[in-house]
């Protein structure tokens, strides 16, 4: 059977497959992994089942995601369903899609529900919801990863083959990491974010998670473009995705600077990971990291923590008891901070984005593990701040020093579960990741998320 957005999309071409078969599947999936919070709301079977019918009929077969079932982030809009930002008192009926759910069925994709995220987009660890916590998909005890949660294990476990999520500060990146899946988060302002619950609204990002790297930047491709509606988009292209270039230097941390937290496996597995792309062409090049962990450390000590506390004003405000209580502690903060607290991140800032030009003017790219390590529940249950801070080493300064990234699987850890790499690289660079971590994602020759497929190369 087809698993991946290309392949579906042939079997449609061919008649080997409907798109009714096709949602069929998705929910016969969704009931036999019996993962209660994965989703937050589903559409009902035979209502998706009776559109991906009608398109049948009368669709254009050359739409880009023409009877592609999608899985949507819930601090996304979808008209039709609720949005929540996984906190119930701060529910609402949105009365049309956000921007890039709209782009998404103009190109021909199916809306099947919306996904369980940490709460307000605010996380790492997938466990800070009232929904339930979504289960790892390579052992139930580790934590899934977040925000993103559940758009990353709907794709992972083979329900959907594609979804949207948000990134601002790795909610798209490294859940995409715990899952063996592609997670994408394109350059800021290329897909617009109107309609979408602001967690940093100055950082935020619509993220798109998939089985390949062809297929996430098939989804960049249909959900970009300048929108009035977003003061901050920007009039981006997407380009081509070509072969991966001879001689690429990727920048990788020096001697010492990694930062494990004492995982030996994935200080094992980005060693691997290295040697991999060395194999492939690329130069690596040691680059000074500090600047890039002294960015990353900002996020959480700055003004950007007042702008998530503008999105949960008016609940922390009239009723605080109704947020996760990890959630608010972190949130609440954002409303103690100052204008001289905020210009001296932004001049701060501004001193660590010359060191950002600095280093690109040695390398093309970066090449950084997506997460340090992973954690169970239990332990991050146990200790939520400190461990979730871990996790965003190599994720919280991106969106901050204005890089595109692209999370793609690399390994799996001698405990067999699965560890990814992140490509990073100046705004505008979204195809020439592509290109890269395409190459590296087959070079690796895991199977497909969860589903113990192996990759296949596109034929022609």
């Amino acid at each position: 059977m087809p698993e991946t957005v290309a392949e579906i999309l042939k079997a449609y071409q061919t008649g080997d497959a409907t798109p009714a078969d096709i949602v069929a599947r998705s929910f016969a999936r969704l009931r036999a992994h019996d993962d209660p919070a994965m989703f937050i709301s589903l559409r009902e079977e035979n209502d998706v089942l009776a559109e991906a019918q009608a398109l049948a009929r009368g669709g254009d077969k050359s739409l880009p995601l023409y009877g592609i079932p999608v899985a949507v982030k819930d601090n996304i809009d979808a008209a039709g369903l609720p949005t929540t930002a996984a906190c119930p008192a701060f529910l609402y009926s949105p009365r049309k899609d956000a921007a890039a759910v709209a782009r998404l069925r103009a190109a021909g994709a199916l809306v099947i529900g919306k996904t369980n995220l940490d709460q307000f987009a605010t996380g790492l660890v997938g466990v800070r919801t009232p929904y339930g916590i979504g289960r790892n998909l390579f052992n139930a005890k580790l934590i899934p990863g977040g925000s993103s949660t559940g758009s990353a294990l709907a794709v992972g476990a083979g329900i959907v083959p594609l979804s949207l999520g948000t990134d601002t500060a790795g909610s798209g990146r490294v859940p995409a990491a715990y899952s063996n899946i592609v997670g994408l988060k394109p350059s800021l302002g290329l897909v617009s974010t109107a309609g979408v619950v602001p967690a940093c609204r100055t950082l935020d990002c619509v993220s798109v998670f998939a089985l390949t790297v062809d297929d996430a930047m098939t989804a960049l491709k249909a959900i970009a473009g300048a929108d009035e509606a977003d003061p901050y988009s920007r009039p981006r292209a997407v380009s081509a995705v070509g072969a991966m270039p001879d001689g690429v230097r990727l920048g990788v941390p020096s001697a010492g600077q990694p930062m494990f937290f004492g995982d030996k496996s994935s200080a094992a597995a980005y060693d691997a990971a290295l040697a991999k792309l060395s194999e492939l062409g690329a130069n690596l090049v040691e680059i000074d990291m500090e600047p890039f962990y002294e960015t990353a450390r900002l996020l959480y000590e700055g003004p950007w923590v007042a702008e998530r506390y503008l999105a949960a004003k008016s609940l922390i405000d009239t009723a605080p008891e109704t947020l996760h209580p990890v959630t608010r502690q972190i949130i609440a903060v954002g409303a103690r901070t100052t204008a001289a607290d905020a210009f001296t991140a932004f001049y701060r800032l501004e001193t660590l984005r010359r060191a950002r030009d600095r280093t690109f003017e040695a390398i093309d790219a970066l090449a950084l593990p997506t997460a340090p390590t992973i954690y169970t529940i239990e332990q991050v249950l146990a200790e939520p701040i400190d461990l979730n801070s871990r996790l965003g080493t190599y994720t919280n300064f991106v969106n901050l020093l204005d890089l595109c990234g692209l999370a793609v699987p690399a390994s799996m850890r001698p405990d067999g579960t699965p560890f990814g790499i992140t490509l990073l690289a100046p705004a505008g660079a979204d195809a020439l990741l592509a290109s890269l971590g395409r190459e590296f994602h087959r070079a690796s020759g895991l199977p497909l998320g969860a589903l113990n497929v192996q990759q296949r190369r596109p034929s022609g």
